[in-house]
């Protein structure tokens, strides 16, 4: 090799060398960019179904986030298949932030062992932003069924055969709660699942199932009228959004403990700037006194988080109801 060719190829090395370290620093430099400049369209935020508490919340927050962004926020319900339809579409999203889901035990947690082929991975393909809400699950009855605490309700279906229970889905909490009932209790209700909370709440109104665990944002107008009646709550200790009602632990229903949670995600590799613009944004509003109190006369309690406790906790819970769902035997109807 020459002398100048030597050296033309030196030069050419550090060119490409500062080229590489110059793009590197355009990228880190303008990741606080991208978040300041977030959104610059409108975000969609993908719910289970209307008249489900998962569209309540989702109305909500996006209400709010427009007004703070002065960008629209829409609502777009997939019901169906227990939430895994709105889950996978999210999880194939691009990684920018525009489609966030309001995901919940159904599409993250039990659709891991109910669907073998699951076309998302829950922990893989979604990253967390941050808790929204925590509450309980109300086991309601018709007002024809002859009883008025868990008690009755017992000794009334220990012999029946013709009891059905509804559900916003299979592998939804309200499924998974009435499993964990008939568990507890020994009762045989067969399981009819619906492709929202709103459906099943319609259906039990009508008579066409006699039972079903939903959460009291759903049924609040009904329970308040008397068209159904609560007979306990999903959790060992009493709710404050429904105090009158009893807690499980209170029914004697030992080993009854199912929390009603919500919370809102994004695709993986989402800029870590724009998960934390996000979370900070939308953990603001769930903070004002006036959105507490909203979600709380709704019968279910606001509550944020990071977005890495949102993602242990949903690891948390698939530990938890994997073996409770296969000791039960528990499948998708």
């Amino acid at each position: 090799m020459s002398l100048i060719s030597g050296i033309s190829a030196l030069l050419l090395c550090q060119v490409k060398h500062w080229r590489k370290l110059f793009l590197c620093m355009v990228i880190v430099s303008s990741a606080p960019l991208v978040a300041q400049d977030y959104p610059t369209k409108p975000v969609r935020i993908f719910g289970h179904g209307p008249g489900s508490t998962a569209d309540y919340l989702s109305r909500v927050v996006a209400q709010k986030l427009s007004e703070k962004w002065g960008q629209p926020v829409i609502v777009d319900n997939r019901a169906g298949a227990g939430g895994t339809v709105p889950a996978d579409l999210v999880a194939k999203a691009p990684a920018d932030g525009y489609s966030l889901l309001m995901g919940h035990a159904g599409p993250m947690v039990s659709s891991v062992t109910l669907y073998p082929n699951l076309p998302y991975d829950p922990v893989k393909d979604l990253v967390g932003v941050t808790m929204v809400a925590t509450g309980v699950t109300v086991m309601m009855v018709h007002p024809s069924i002859p009883a008025n605490t868990v008690a009755e309700f017992i000794k009334y279906a220990k012999n029946r055969k013709d009891l059905n229970f509804s559900s916003a889905g299979n592998g939804t909490i309200s499924h998974l709660t009435g499993e964990l009932f008939k568990q507890v209790t020994g009762i045989n209700m067969m399981h009819i699942p619906y492709k929202s909370a709103g459906a099943g709440l319609t259906a039990l109104i009508a008579n066409e199932t006699q039972v079903s665990f939903l959460s009291p944002v759903t049924a609040a107008a009904q329970l308040k009228t008397g068209k159904l009646k609560a007979l306990v709550v999903s959790t060992s200790d009493r709710f404050s959004g429904l105090p009158e009602v009893p807690s499980s632990s209170e029914a004697g229903l030992v080993g009854m403990d199912a929390q009603l949670w919500f919370g809102l995600f994004t695709s993986a590799k989402t800029p870590k700037a724009v998960q934390q613009k996000l979370n900070q944004d939308i953990t603001e509003i769930l903070r004002r006194p006036d959105v507490k109190e909203l979600f709380l006369k709704q019968g279910i309690q606001a509550s944020s988080s990071s977005p890495e406790s949102l993602e242990d906790f949903v690891k948390t819970e698939i530990k938890r109801w994997t073996p409770i769902i296969k000791n039960a035997n528990i499948q998708a109807d």
